[in-house]
């Protein structure tokens, strides 16, 4: 069969809550039984060592810690929803997730997709206990329960169009869905599937079928082929990996555990009882999964049995492997379980059992087997060719082969071949960029990106994550690109930028003990952003501008290196040299005009190719030449020749000129400039910020003239009259060389400081040689452009440039106005900048709603899947059944929420959340509610069908993304509105539904049709 990759995994066992701890828990051959938790049932009430009927001989088993627990909040489940749903359910939900984030996927990545689901699972207790509380079944206990549900809910939950089904063959359930969902793929039913299966033990019910059948070892622990194998010790847990074809795998760069080489199934048939193993059945299935697989027995290093500790059981087993192994000629086939350290997990054993053979070929060691040292010598087991790992075994890089079994107490047998991942999957390597870029990635900085649906998830998270850098030794760069591919789609956005794992450790630990640190570094953006990229003008310049992010960032070296090469051939010497070199003529026209040209050019490219694409542009002077370039209006090379052709005709203008900034209307100094011919306005930057320019005698006779009358001036240090009558001499040549450049219409809409509006790209209106030769003299108004592109509503502005200049007088120019105002993005904050600040430019951009090309922000060496910490969910919320089984006839446990707050420091309400649109939803407590009695019975009404209490609830609060409303909840609000309310008249439930997007949108509809609370009537008459 063709092989199958398992490029995700995650689990809960017994004295192990994650994956890393399984694995740790294996290998120091821990033991994950104890006494049964009170929780479940009162073991010592059930207890009869001598196993009395209805008793079971055991106090002790492997449990899971906190089975209660569930972040309903994060699927938007309500908790009248989390208190009816078998907890199976609610792991399983939390373990998918997990297993995706693993695969290097984001889970909302998959939605839509026709990724399938296959659980195995073999308990259905929680029904046992509340479907038979008939005066109490609900429609929500009747989703809570089912085997189907455990996987529709994934299927559900993460919007997955593939097969969901959920299997019991009681042991082998889960191995029987991964052998299942590995068909699937083969058939190309689907691309992308989840295997897994849980058990939770609600009840002593199978406990005390063990002891009455004589299977139930007395200390509750299974002793897989030991001569102290007594019985079953019954265990829990819940495992899921995710699969695909391996060639896929390869081809997307993932991470791959192992390979599945060939799985296999089969029934017992009629045999000596339908509970006894047959041997017979299980050697054929062997058989049948290595003809799949294509390998012979011999080639078998090591084998996972199913090893239950049974005499019979493990009889059967060694024979039929016997059948295989007997006459090997190497080494014997080594023999383990994991039933020793967890107990017999049911219908997760098989899950269990794959998991353990994944991370034994991923990590090359095979851990040893608890119980093995002292084998039992009945089973022969050197004659069938076999030896128990009594210590870990050692495995080579590759090409080892090693087998599971897992076996049904029906008959069901399934059993599948595995090998090690080819070598260059275990690590993979870099992976290339998805869209090809001439440019080299690469901004010379990290920035490392967690998304999370509230701020106390955040907080959490944020936490699990340093603790994980911590301890591992792993690049900054590789981290954070993980970061970005997986922890993203989440309602809050957090981003800091970091140059080494200390400083990325020290400031995820930073922000999630300050609220404030955090708050700064964390949104909730609403929508998309739109993005103005602001282009400075002549003034901003200085030697060794941007040096810092030259040395840096390989992504902005080529582009700067690109605008280099196309200047040369006007210039006659490196403007990148000049400027990198800290030269003073950076400061002459002639060097000062091209320089800011190719250093803005380089930073507009090189924030485009970072996936930061400008809606609006805005270049203030010689700004607009990198700009146009940007929105394609200009070819690099024209643009290049222009600018280098304007600055060095400029430079050749004779002294005498100068420029003044004052504090005054333009249309007041337009009277007193209209006498004076060789003077003008040169830039309008805001109501009272108008630059004069022109001779300098004249602008000294008129600076005393406004001195006397009271009005500030500024003189400006400058080489010439920049944007004055004095341009004129140079007009007519440069017009000449514009006319060979030429110019077009912009696909990028720009805001021109020429005409100080938008340029009408409709009507045709071109940045042409026409109007390059107008922009030299013309004032440039600044003021009028940025009003109108402010009330195009811009949510950031990038100031494109190598200091920030315009964002203050923008500020000032929106100050006025009552909207917020953008936000403003610097990448070159400061004469020292470099890729760290690029970072936090890109971290506030991401921050807003941008969604960067992840990929160009790192050299192709960090792009390489690893795995991160998984999503630390939330176990505020507990719920469980009211009522623990027990003798003597009790009722049904209600399933009722019953909440159980953890040890843990409530968020204060500043730092609650407020509702917006998103994947995942919360519940806030922090806005503000409708008053009256209609408005109470409606939030009384809510809040018993989703079983919230009235006080949580808001006018603001969506019923269906933040509550988690469904079709059956809103029959049943219907329901008890009419019984809660008068004067509903005919209510429909086509008349309610238009009217359920809010809370605050119910109690409007309830007004609006006359409906009264009880009572309301009479004091109203």
């Amino acid at each position: 069969m063709e092989p199958i990759a398992i490029v995700g995994i995650d689990c809960r066992f017994p004295g192990a809550p994650d994956t890393r701890a399984f694995w740790d828990l294996l290998m120091r051959s821990g033991d994950g039984v104890g006494e049964v938790p009170r929780l479940r049932w009162d073991a010592k009430e059930f207890h009869s060592p001598a196993g009395a009927p209805g008793r079971t001989n055991t106090t002790e088993g492997g449990f899971v810690s906190d089975p209660d627990a569930f972040d309903n909040e994060f699927f938007t489940i309500s908790p009248r929803e989390a208190a009816a749903m078998d907890p199976q359910q609610r792991l399983l939900l939390q373990c998918a997730w997990r297993a995706v984030e693993d695969a290097g996927l984001a889970p909302q990545r998959l939605a839509g997709s026709s990724t399938g689901v296959f659980v195995g699972i073999m308990g259905n207790e929680w029904a046992q206990l509340h479907l038979t509380d008939y005066d109490n079944v609900t429609a929500q206990i009747g989703s809570g329960n089912g085997y189907c549900m455990t996987a529709n809910r994934i299927s559900y939950h993460l919007d997955l169009k593939g097969p969901s089904l959920a299997v019991d063959t009681a042991c082998s359930s889960s191995l029987v869905a991964v052998h299942l969902a590995a068909n699937a793929l083969l058939s190309e039913e689907c691309d992308v599937a989840l295997a897994g299966g849980v058990n939770v033990a609600l009840t002593p019910a199978l406990s005390i079928f063990y002891t009455q059948a004589g299977l139930s070892a007395p200390d509750g622990r299974c002793k897989p082929f030991s001569s102290e194998a007594d019985g079953i010790g019954r265990g829990e847990g819940v495992g899921v990996v995710v699969l695909r074809r391996l060639k896929d795998a390869l081809a997307d760069g993932q991470r791959v555990y192992a390979v599945i080489r060939g799985t296999a199934v089969n029934q017992d048939g009629r045999s000596n009882g339908i509970t006894a193993p047959n041997r017979w059945a299980q050697q054929d299935v062997l058989a049948a999964a290595y003809r799949r697989a294509g390998v012979e027995p011999s080639e078998v290093t090591f084998t996972e049995g199913h090893g239950t500790g049974t005499a019979l059981g493990d009889m059967m087993e060694i024979r039929a492997l016997g059948h295989h192994h007997a006459a090997r000629t190497g080494k014997p086939l080594a023999l383990g379980s994991v039933k020793g350290n967890l107990g017999h997990t049911e219908g997760a054993a098989g899950i269990a059992g794959l998991i353990k053979v994944a991370l034994s070929l991923h990590n090359r060691v095979v851990p040893a087997s608890r119980f093995a040292a002292k084998e039992n010598p009945g089973l022969k087991l050197r004659e069938h060719g076999i030896r128990l790992l009594k210590a870990p075994l050692r495995l080579p890089a590759d090409g080892v082969v090693a087998g599971l079994s897992s076996f049904g107490m029906g008959g069901t047998n399934a059993h599948a071949v595995l090998e090690s991942a080819p070598p260059a999957a275990v690590r993979p390597k870099a992976r290339p960029q998805e869209q090809p870029s001439a440019a080299p990635a690469g901004i010379g900085a990290a920035l490392f990106t967690l998304t999370a649906p509230a701020v106390p998830a955040l907080r959490r998270n944020l936490l699990a994550q340093a603790e994980a850098a911590e301890r591992r030794r792993v690049p900054v760069g590789a981290l954070a690109w993980n970061s970005n591919q997986v922890k993203t789609g989440h309602r809050y956005r957090f981003a800091v930028g970091a140059s080494e794992p200390a400083e990325l450790v020290a400031r995820l630990r930073a922000a999630a003990d300050d609220p404030d640190l955090l708050a700064r570094l964390a949104a909730a953006p609403t929508g998309r952003a739109r993005t103005a990229f602001l282009y400075t003008g002549q003034g901003s310049q200085y030697p060794a501008m941007t040096a810092g992010l030259y040395r840096d960032s390989a992504l902005y070296r080529s582009f700067l290196d690109e605008a280099d090469a196309a200047l040369l051939p006007h210039t006659g010497r490196s403007v990148r040299d000049l400027v990198l070199g800290g030269e003073e003529d950076v400061h002459l026209t002639r060097w000062t005009q091209p320089a800011l040209f190719a250093v803005e050019y380089a930073l507009g490219r090189t924030l485009a190719e970072l996936g930061v694409r400008p809606d609006v542009l805005l270049g203030h002077s010689v700004g607009e030449y990198a700009a146009a370039v940007l929105a394609e209006a200009l070819p690099l090379d024209a643009a290049a020749r222009l600018i280098a052709a304007r600055g060095a005709l400029m430079q050749e203008l004779p002294a005498g000129g100068g420029m003044l900034a004052v504090r005054a209307a333009r249309e007041t100094l337009e009277e007193r400039v209209a006498g004076e011919p060789l003077v003008g306005v040169a830039a309008v930057n805001g109501p009272l910020a108008t630059v004069l320019s022109g001779d300098l005698a004249v602008l000294e006779r008129m600076e005393a003239e406004l001195a006397a009358q009271g009005v500030r001036t500024r003189r400006l240090q400058v080489s010439h009259a920049f944007h004055s009558p004095l341009m004129e001499p140079m007009l007519e040549r440069f017009a000449a060389l514009a006319e060979e450049a030429g110019g077009g219409v912009p696909r990028i809409p720009v805001y021109s400081t020429v005409r100080g509006r938008l340029l009408d790209a409709e009507a045709g209106e071109a940045m042409d040689a026409a109007y390059w030769t107008e922009h030299i003299s013309a004032p440039v108004l600044f003021a009028d452009a940025s009003l109108a592109l402010l009330d195009d509503g811009a949510s950031h502005v990038v100031e494109i440039g190598p200091r920030p200049v315009l964002s203050g007088m923008l500020r000032t120019l929106g100050g006025a106005r009552t909207a917020p105002g953008p936000a403003h993005v610097h990448p070159v904050p400061a004469e020292e900048a470099g890729g760290r600040e690029l970072a936090d430019a890109l971290a506030e951009l991401y921050r807003g709603g941008v969604d960067p090309d992840w990929d160009a922000v790192y050299e192709e060496r960090d792009r390489v899947p690893l795995p991160l910490a998984p999503y630390a969910f939330s176990d505020q919320h507990r719920y469980w059944a009211a009522h623990t089984p027990a003798l003597g006839g009790a009722p049904a446990p209600r399933a009722e929420p019953a909440l159980r707050p953890v040890a843990a420091a409530q968020e204060p309400a500043s730092e609650r959340p407020e509702p917006q649109a998103t994947a995942v939803a919360v519940l806030d407590v922090a806005r503000g509610r409708a008053e009256g009695p209609v408005a109470r019975a409606a939030y009384e009404v809510v809040g018993a069908v989703g079983g919230y209490q009235p006080e949580e609830l808001t006018s603001e609060l969506r019923l269906y993304e933040d509550l988690g409303f469904d079709s059956v909840m809103v029959m049943e609000l219907k329901n008890r509105l009419e019984k809660q309310l008068t004067g509903l008249g005919e209510l429909t439930v086509q008349d309610l539904l238009p009217r359920l997007s809010t809370v605050g949108d119910l109690v409007g509809f309830l007004h609006e049709i006359g409906a009264a609370a009880p009572g309301q009537e009479e004091r109203t008459a």
